[in-house]
């Protein structure tokens, strides 16, 4: 497609295999906005192009604004930038992601933003040393929490809650205290906590002597008329303070709580409320990522500005690192007025929104272009599919397809292919994009795997043939 002075041009790099099938999709794709033209670099596999071979072939950019390589080129994208005068940028990874790609640069949400804070429960940090409790508040706000909360525990001595407190103030936390006896919350606010949770109507006295800001409850539970008591005696004092009508577990109470917190926003539209969300992710025995949605979009529906998030129980481990996310994209929709959809895929954990980007027919013609011996390994609806030079084979069980590959003498092939089958049939089990030489995306649960695209990659282990000689000095058991 030629350019004109009235859109913007693009030029696309590609490698042999890929260029018909990016015609194919671009063309798909008109109109744009943009035109473009294509530019075939001479390397078969679009994936092996590097910013060095760009440099060495690229003799001219037809009159482009920018140029896209394929989302795993590797190499300095700032030095091309600087040699061709024009910004260089990675695609997707996949040619059939163009289209989404293209809707997301019209519009990036900024996930840096949110405006629900999250309190971070130490839940048992009467029991753990000083060095424990800091350990703890660093990786807590290492995955996103605001407020360190220092939970105390029933009938249990805390002889260093003060010293707690203050070496976390002098590491720059901002602390909460969380207890229900009044002893305890006098000692954690003369200590220096930014918080206290819970005061109620009767206890309100303790605010008379130290200045944490209190989270205030009903006097008894689901009682709203002490709570609104509680808050007109501070809005007489000036005082700032949240206010948290208590969620409860499903089956005990969870949709009437969920009424409660309605009911406290409509009464007072600019009080400042708190959610403990652990009532339903730590007592709720599926997994925590949705759990996290739909209560940070309840969150986002009543303009309530904290909650209160424990990591107790194994199956709610990543639960702050969940809600940190969940709150940053429930921000991004509220403020663009949109459905929280394409936004980003840190929550997406089971299943991918597009697990098969190629049909079964589309593989097929890719393998038939294919001349040389690797395997490539695709997934479908229909089953896993992997193929070479020698041809293509289609399973739903990898191990219906080890008898048709040629793996008799290469181990290091044979341990390979066996590692990336396997992530494809757990790919193919939940519905996610399986992607050869990567691992599979677990969205925000698990840490991603940091990949440097600025670096060639090395070769792994499997490529690397065996030291014959490492075993000879080895004694020989008799």
């Amino acid at each position: 497609m030629t350019s004109d002075n009235s859109t913007e041009h693009i030029l696309f790099i590609t490698g042999k295999l890929a260029e018909k099938r990016l015609h194919q999709v671009l063309e798909e794709m008109q109109p744009t906005e943009f035109s473009y033209s294509v530019h075939q670099l001479g390397v078969k596999v679009a994936a092996l192009i590097t910013g060095d071979m760009i440099q060495r072939r690229l003799k001219q950019t037809d009159g482009a604004d920018r140029v896209i390589l394929p989302g795993r080129c590797r190499g300095d994208l700032d030095a091309l930038t600087t040699l061709f005068g024009i910004p260089f940028e990675r695609g997707p990874d996949e040619l059939k992601d163009l289209p989404a790609y293209f809707g997301k640069t019209l519009q990036r949400p900024d996930l840096s933003e949110y405006n629900v804070h999250i309190f971070a429960e130490i839940t048992d940090a009467p029991q753990m040393s000083i060095d424990e409790i800091v350990s703890q508040a660093l990786y807590y706000r290492g995955e996103g929490a605001d407020v360190i909360d220092i939970g105390c525990l029933p009938d249990t001595p805390f002889p260093h809650l003060e010293e707690a407190i203050q070496v976390l103030k002098s590491e720059n936390f901002q602390v909460s205290i969380d207890s229900l006896n009044q002893g305890d919350l006098l000692r954690g606010g003369k200590a220096g906590a930014d918080y206290m949770l819970s005061l109620s109507e009767s206890t309100l006295w303790i605010t008379e002597q130290v200045s944490a800001t209190p989270i205030l409850i009903p006097e008894t539970h689901g009682d709203l008329a002490s709570l609104d008591r509680a808050m007109q005696l501070m809005d007489k004092k000036g005082q700032q303070y949240y206010v948290d009508p208590i969620l409860d577990p499903i089956h005990f109470g969870f949709t009437e709580s969920i009424q409660r917190y309605y009911q406290v926003r409509q009464q007072h539209p600019q009080a400042q409320i708190l959610m403990g969300v652990g009532n339903i992710t730590e007592l709720t025995h599926a997994d925590t990522v949705g759990m996290n949605a739909l209560l940070l979009g309840i969150c986002s529906e009543l303009n309530i500005t904290a909650i209160l998030a424990t990591q107790v129980s194994r199956h709610a481990c990543t639960a702050i690192r969940e809600a940190d996310r969940a709150r940053r994209i429930l921000y991004a929709a509220h403020r663009m007025q949109s459905l929280p959809k394409h936004i980003d895929d840190g929550l997406m954990a089971l299943h991918d929104t597009a697990p098969y980007p190629y049909h079964y027919e589309e593989i097929v013609e890719l393998a038939a272009e294919i001349r040389d011996p690797s395997y490539r390994i695709q997934t479908t609806a229909e089953g896993i599919h992997i193929y070479n030079r020698d041809g293509l084979h289609s399973a739903e069980d990898p191990f219906d397809l080890f008898p048709e590959l040629d793996l008799d003498n290469d181990s290091g092939h044979a341990f390979y292919l066996g590692v990336q089958l396997g992530r494809a049939q757990v790919a193919r089990q939940l519905d996610k994009r399986f992607v050869q030489d990567e691992v599979l995306d677990w969205g925000c649960v698990a840490d991603a795997v940091e990949k440097d695209l600025e670096q060639q990659k090395q070769a792994g282990s499997t490529m690397k043939k065996p030291d014959k000689d490492k075993d000879k000095d080895k004694p020989v058991k008799q």
